[in-house]
């Protein structure tokens, strides 16, 4: 779908050296033991005395946003079992990675992925499960209990049904595609705020100074700046920014901020204009940061809840996302609903 520079991945092997990670060799890398957090680490500085959370970091993980539903409100999986989820996500990178045959025929459409010119190359999915203070997790969210998302509130999916029936055809024009397809904001909530993972490119810049600090994703370069303060600017609530308008505070050596005044084109799984997102940041080591993100939003949804999950660091810079260069699924797919359009009419005209 997109054309765009990636940056060089590191190995499993480099990855997890990095991690601090025990290994079990079977012909794939996996994850054993993981070391406790320590209790004596001391939290670096910036050279004006803040916490220093700069670097590159990345938050690729086997681990799914909402938990099997048959595992309850079970917050962890054991050594032994996280060991096998991660063993079959290396061993379906590998089966993706054998080689093809040049002569076989074509897939059925139905069989191919939802993007179906993505190979190996283009993806970078997460095959680990860094722990969350020793644990490894079963899902993302871990408030409700249940490691699911909550339901919807009644008058948010009335307004869902009524936009359905007099909304316009997402074919329309550009406004009707995601941002993501239009290469204004990264898919998935990858830029956040929640940042989530997606299929490649999790990565992450955090960058500070006095005052601030910006996280820049990878995908479409979005930055995001989050000023150190205690209120917000009197005309906030009328931008309307992209990921939203970032105060943050410190509460000791972790880094909170609160997030509201969304872009409405920017919408995380239906939240609305009143959505609050407050992130905690907390270095665990040299090598990875605790993130927990809370997300409110009590017109749409049931309740709020929260997710939790592990920033490694990342030994390589990031490169320039390139999206608008090769973007031409966007003209492709409205020239195509262009054609059926004529076609339609040209049926139409004949009976």
């Amino acid at each position: 779908m997109f054309n765009r520079h990636r940056p060089s991945r590191q190995s499993l092997a480099s990855t997890v050296a990095l991690l601090g990670l025990g290994i079990v060799s079977t012909g794939l890398l996996s994850v054993s033991v993981m070391a406790q957090p320590d209790d004596d680490y001391t939290v670096p500085r910036t050279a004006y005395g803040d916490p220093d959370f700069q670097g590159v970091w990345r938050n690729a993980t086997v681990t799914p946003l909402t938990r099997p539903r048959e595992l309850g409100e079970r917050q962890a999986y054991t050594r032994e079992e996280a060991f096998q989820l991660e063993r079959a996500a290396q061993m379906a990178v590998e089966q993706d990675n054998e080689p093809l045959d040049p002569n076989r025929p074509p897939p059925p459409a139905q069989d191919l992925p939802p993007v179906g010119n993505y190979d190996l190359f283009w993806t970078d999915r997460g095959m680990f499960m860094p722990t969350i203070d020793g644990e490894f997790r079963t899902s993302i969210i871990i408030d409700p209990p249940d490691g699911q998302m909550p339901g919807y509130t009644d008058e948010f999916l009335a307004q869902r049904a009524r936009e359905r029936e007099t909304g316009p055809d997402p074919f329309d024009g550009p406004e009707g595609r995601g941002v993501g397809e239009r290469c204004l904001l990264s898919f998935g909530s990858n830029s956040g705020p929640p940042m989530l993972p997606v299929m490649y490119n999790s990565h992450y810049q955090i960058v500070q100074s006095p005052g601030y600090v910006v996280i820049v994703a990878e995908m479409i370069n979005d930055a995001r700046i989050i000023k150190i303060q205690d209120e917000r600017d009197a005309h906030a609530e009328v931008m309307n920014r992209w990921m939203g308008d970032s105060i943050g505070r410190w509460d000791g050596d972790t880094l909170v901020v609160e997030t509201q005044h969304f872009n409405p084109w920017q919408n995380f799984r239906g939240a609305s204009e009143n959505l609050t997102v407050t992130e905690r940041f907390r270095k665990e080591s040299d090598s990875k940061i605790i993130y927990t993100f809370t997300v409110n939003d009590p017109t749409v949804f049931e309740s709020s809840f929260t997710g939790e999950l592990a920033l490694t660091a990342y030994d390589d810079p990031l490169y320039e996302y390139a999206c608008h260069e090769g973007n031409y699924a966007l003209p492709g797919t409205l020239a195509g609903a262009r054609i059926a359009e004529e076609e339609a009419r040209q049926a139409a005209a004949q009976d």
